[in-house]
This record gives structure tokens, C-alpha cells and sequence, in this order.
């Protein structure tokens, strides 16, 4: 079974959730971390910024991404910090 399986199959998952996850994953440090902005996301998969993010809020909802708010010395944001998780299989019987 491949990595993306649960992404694959998971059918409440709209598919521009199923490109960004597929995106970060490609991305991803092997702690799962990676750290790239809304607006680069959003250029390098041809999608508009509104569509990335409600492709990062499926993801957090369905579990396969954790958000973390990264914040500079100043107090002002920077890129989020994600951690892509693998979906686990639900158990067969």
C-alpha cells in the first residue's frame, strides 16, 4: 500500500486538499516539517491563496496536517510551520 492510499481514498477530501497535502509531503523534512508560504503554495500549484487555505483547514480537519504559528523575534508572523501526517487505516474485520 502506498503512501498516499488514505489521501487517495479518503472521498470527503476535496481534491485541492489532496494537491497541497501532496504538495507539503514533497516538501517535508523527514520530521514530516516543512514551512513554505500561502502565497508560494498558492503560485506553485496555480491555485489562488483562498483555495490554498481552505485546502490547509480540510487538512487540519481531517487530520493529515498539524499548524503551527511561527512568530519572529519583533512579535510579527512569519510562514506557518506544517507537519504532514499519514491518515491512519481504519481497522479491517
Amino acid at each position: 500500500m502506498g503512501y498516499f492510499e488514505s489521501i487517495y481514498s479518503d472521498e470527503n477530501l476535496p481534491h485541492r486538499a489532496k494537491s497541497v497535502y501532496m504538495y507539503l509531503k514533497d516538501r517535508a523534512n523527514q520530521q514530516g516539517q516543512c514551512w513554505p508560504g500561502i502565497k508560494t503554495i498558492a503560485r506553485e500549484l496555480q491555485l489562488s491563496v483562498s483555495t490554498v487555505k481552505r485546502a490547509l483547514n480540510d487538512l487540519e480537519q481531517h487530520g493529515y496536517l498539524e499548524k503551527t504559528v511561527r512568530l519572529r523575534s519583533n512579535g510579527g508572523t512569519t510562514s506557518n510551520l506544517y507537519t504532514v501526517k499519514q491518515a491512519q487505516f481504519p481497522a479491517k474485520g
